[in-house]
């Protein structure tokens, strides 16, 4: 793999790929770019792809939010940029709950490449939370209402908070630490429902409104947020 940079999109990934038979270009949720060649395609045609695409890819790249010095980052961490002269490029650090993020002078916080290395690290530390915290949360709702699944998965989703299939086993969006706690329950409660009711009717609100009192009229203020870092 092969990283570089093009003017105003930022980093882009060149993978080669046996399989691939021509190249091919790939946009991610969070804005990333990678791009994938043919095994015997030189980088340089990556290269080239890449920058005669500069215009269609800030046109369909997934606007994200921008973030900011002194961001929140789930319940226990907090995003930081910092400028360093010796530096030549986007480096990131943790320091106990503190994410930093370094790069050069000639780049700014809003730089994408700045912002992909920023998302990077908020993920991973976003992730670790969700891994650590709402297993056990589950399991604790789950014994008070009585409740019983058979997994569950911590992982990035695009649009959804959660999901419950029919053989009961849950997914949850690391994402879902961005919510208050209060939000985070109702959504664990609601993928429980789902363990009795694979359906939104009435069964299904009858058993939800059981567990948690007012859960429809918690349900207009989770349409509020999105499953991001929007502020």
């Amino acid at each position: 793999m092969k990283i570089i940079q093009v003017p105003d999109v930022g980093e882009v990934q060149l993978v080669k790929h046996a399989k691939s038979r021509s190249i091919r270009m790939t946009i991610t949720h969070t804005g990333g770019v990678r791009i994938t060649l043919p095994k015997w395609t030189p980088y340089q045609a990556g290269t080239a792809f890449a920058h005669a695409k500069k215009d269609w890819i800030l046109a369909h790249r997934q606007t994200e939010d921008k973030l900011q010095h002194g961001f929140a980052v789930g319940k226990f961490h907090h995003l930081y940029f910092q400028v360093n002269n010796e530096l030549t490029s986007v480096s990131t650090r943790q320091k106990g709950s503190e994410l930093w993020v370094s790069y050069p002078p000639q780049l700014s916080v809003d730089d994408p490449s700045v912002q992909t290395a920023a998302r990077r690290i908020s993920i991973k530390a976003l992730r670790k939370q969700a891994e650590n915290l709402l297993p056990k949360r589950l399991s604790d709702l789950a014994d008070r209402h009585g409740f019983t699944y058979k997994s569950i998965e911590v992982r990035q989703l695009k649009a959804r908070w959660g999901s419950c299939n029919n053989k009961q086993e849950i997914t949850l969006n690391l994402f879902l630490m961005q919510l208050p706690w209060e939000l985070i329950d109702y959504v664990l409660i609601h993928e429980l429902t789902h363990t009795q009711a694979l359906h939104h009717g009435e069964d299904f609100w009858r058993i939800f409104e059981t567990a948690l009192p007012g859960a429809k009229k918690m349900r207009k203020q989770l349409h509020t947020y999105k499953p991001s870092f929007a502020s």
